[in-house]
């Protein structure tokens, strides 16, 4: 994993535990997953993105498992949230759109991870035997 590409997945895992203070802080009663959720996953995240700064080669894998997970629990469950809006449940909009913004920070992290996959022209073998 490049540096570049590490220094995103610290800062991607910063921002979900920032995220899961904030859907804690919006209703403390019944939001305890929201800050056990996104302190979990952004202190995997900012180890994933140690690890890669570091040349561990698995670190790259781990987080695109990781954050492709996430993508789709976010998709689930913005999609519920914003179904749980349409239908009046207004005291629902705040974590609908939390949660979407999470998504959107996933899907983001996501594409960032499978194009740092991609080698880059000075990786790929040339064929010698033209």
């Amino acid at each position: 994993m490049n540096s570049k590409t590490a220094g995103y997945l610290i800062f991607y895992g910063a921002f979900l535990i920032f995220m899961g203070l904030l859907g804690y802080l919006s209703n403390p009663e019944k939001a305890k997953t929201a800050l056990m959720s996104g302190g979990t996953f952004g202190v995997l995240s900012i180890l994933w993105g140690v690890l890669g700064a570091r040349g561990v080669q698995w670190s790259q894998l781990a987080a695109t498992v990781t954050t492709g997970l996430l993508s789709l629990v976010f998709a689930w469950r913005s999609t519920k949230s914003w179904q749980a809006v349409s239908e009046g449940k207004s005291e629902k909009l705040f974590a609908a759109i939390l949660i979407t913004v999470m998504l959107v920070g996933s899907v983001l992290m996501l594409l960032c991870l499978l194009q740092a996959r991609k080698p880059t022209e000075a990786e790929t073998p040339t064929d010698t035997n033209s």
